[in-house]
C-alpha cells in the first residue's frame, strides 16, 4: 500500500528540513537513505576500479556494477546488453544524435516538437548544420499536446528521425509515443525519446513503446547525479559510432591506428565510470520498482489534480497547462515576474523553479517567455500544496518586492 509518510521518512532531505517544501523535482529530486548509503559503501568499504583488478574487492564491485545493469534492465523491459551507463540524459542524447552524423544527408528530415529540453534539440541543430538535413516541427496545441493526424501527414520517405521527450518538462503532458511508433514503422526512420521526465514518474517498457533510443538521468529518479542510461536496440547500438573513446570500450588497438572495439554496450562506456553513481542509481531503481511505478504515477496525478483545482480557484494565477499528465504544472502570478514569484516562495520555504526550463522554444506555444513551475513527487503531500495555494494567493507585485526591502 502506498503510504506518503512513510515514504518521507526515507529522505533526509525531509528528515532533517521538516519545514522546507519541495516542488523542483523536474529539476532534480532527493535521495532515499538506500541510495546514499550505497554510494557511502563503496568509498567506505571497497573502493576499487571495475573490470581492472585481480583482487577481492575489484571483483565485488565489477559484479555489483554488472548486476546494476540488470536491475536497470528489467526496469525498462530490455536485454541487458542494450543499457549504456553515461553521466546523464545530455551525455545520451548526444550519442544518440551520433546516428544523424552517420547516416543523414541533405534532402533528410529530423522531426521534433517546440517544447524539447535543450538536450534534446541542442544535438540535432549540429546535426542539421553538419549534414544539410533539415528540421521540422510537429504540429502541437497551445499546452504542447500533439496532433496526431498532422503528424501522420507530416511523415514521409524524407524523415529518417523523430526524436521528442516523452513527457514535456514545462508542460506535463505524456506524449504517446506507443501511437508515434506504430507510424514511425511504415517509413525508413529511427524513434529516440528524452525519457528524462518519464522514467522516474510512469512504467516505462521500451519494447511495449517500440523506441529505438531512449535516454534518462539517474538524478531526477532519486539517483546520485553524474549518471544516467541509453537504452538503444541492439541493432541500433551496433551500428552506433561511440561518441567518446579511452580505455574500457576496445579490445585492442595498433599502431597503425586500428581499432577493435568492445561488444556493446561497453565499447560507449569508454574510461573509469561513475561507479557509485552505477551503485547508487541500482539502489535507486530497485526502491522506485518495489514502490510500483503505477502507485507512484497515480500519487501524483491525485497531487496535480488538486494542485490545478486549487490554482483555478486564484484570481491572480495565470494556468498555462490545465490538462497536464504528470506533476508538472507551469504558471505564472499576474503582474510578477517568474523568478520574482520564485523568489517570494523561497521566503515562504517553498522551493519551484522559474524562467525558461531550457525549454526556449515552448514560448512559441503558451505566448509566455519565463514560467513558474511547480513539479511533485512521491514524498508530496496535499498538506504542502495548501501551504503552496495560501502563499500564492497573497502574491502580488507589492508582496513580491517587499522581500527584497
Amino acid at each position: 500500500m502506498f503510504d506518503v509518510n512513510n515514504i518521507r521518512k526515507d529522505f533526509p532531505m525531509i528528515v532533517n528540513n521538516p519545514n522546507l517544501i519541495y516542488f523542483d523535482n523536474s529539476a532534480t529530486t532527493y535521495k532515499p537513505y538506500c541510495v546514499l548509503n550505497a554510494v557511502k559503501d563503496f568509498y567506505e568499504n571497497k573502493t576499487a576500479n571495475v573490470h581492472r583488478g585481480d583482487y577481492d574487492n575489484s571483483f565485488i564491485v565489477s559484479s555489483e556494477f554488472d548486476e546494476a545493469r540488470n536491475v536497470v534492465a528489467k526496469f525498462l523491459n530490455c536485454d541487458k546488453n542494450e543499457v549504456v551507463f553515461t553521466s546523464g540524459a545530455t551525455h545520451s542524447l548526444n550519442q544518440a544524435a551520433q546516428y544523424g552524423f552517420q547516416y543523414l544527408e541533405k534532402g533528410d528530415v529530423i522531426l521534433t516538437t517546440l517544447s524539447e529540453h535543450a538536450s534534446n534539440i541542442l544535438p540535432w541543430f549540429n546535426v542539421s548544420k553538419k549534414t544539410g538535413a533539415t528540421i521540422e516541427y510537429i504540429k502541437q496545441d497551445k499546452e504542447g499536446i500533439i496532433d496526431l493526424e498532422s503528424f501522420k501527414k507530416q511523415m514521409n520517405s524524407k524523415v529518417k528521425v523523430v526524436t521528442l521527450a516523452h513527457v514535456s518538462n514545462v508542460l506535463g503532458h505524456i506524449n504517446p509515443i506507443k501511437e508515434i511508433a506504430k507510424i514511425v514503422r511504415k517509413f525508413d526512420c529511427i524513434l529516440v525519446v528524452d525519457g528524462a521526465q518519464s522514467a522516474p514518474h510512469i512504467k516505462v517498457d521500451v519494447k511495449d513503446l517500440d523506441v529505438d533510443m531512449f535516454a534518462f538521468s539517474s538524478h531526477k529518479m532519486c539517483g546520485p547525479d553524474g549518471i544516467g542510461v541509453l537504452y538503444g536496440k541492439s541493432e541500433i547500438l551496433n551500428k552506433l559510432e561511440p561518441l567518446i573513446y579511452g580505455g574500457g570500450s576496445n579490445a585492442r588497438f595498433t599502431s597503425d591506428g586500428n581499432i577493435l572495439l568492445r561488444e556493446i554496450p561497453e565499447r560507449f562506456e569508454a574510461g573509469t565510470p561513475n561507479i557509485e553513481g552505477v551503485l547508487g542509481l541500482k539502489k535507486a531503481v530497485e526502491y522506485l520498482m518495489d514502490i510500483g511505478m503505477d502507485n507512484i504515477h497515480n500519487h501524483e496525478v491525485k497531487l496535480k489534480d488538486y494542485m490545478i483545482s486549487k490554482l483555478k480557484e486564484l484570481d491572480n494565477v495565470t494556468l498555462y497547462n490545465p490538462s497536464a499528465d504528470t506533476g508538472i504544472i507551469a504558471f505564472n502570478v499576474k503582474g510578477v515576474f517568474s523568478q520574482d514569484s520564485g523568489s517570494y516562495l523561497n521566503n515562504k520555504k517553498i522551493c519551484v523553479r522559474s524562467g525558461h526550463h531550457c525549454a526556449k522554444m515552448v514560448p512559441n506555444l503558451i505566448n509566455e517567455n519565463d514560467t513558474v513551475r511547480a513539479s511533485m513527487y512521491l514524498y508530496n503531500t496535499f498538506e504542502e500544496i495548501d501551504r503552496f495555494i495560501e502563499a500564492l494567493s497573497n502574491l502580488n507585485i507589492e508582496s513580491a518586492l517587499d522581500i527584497f526591502f
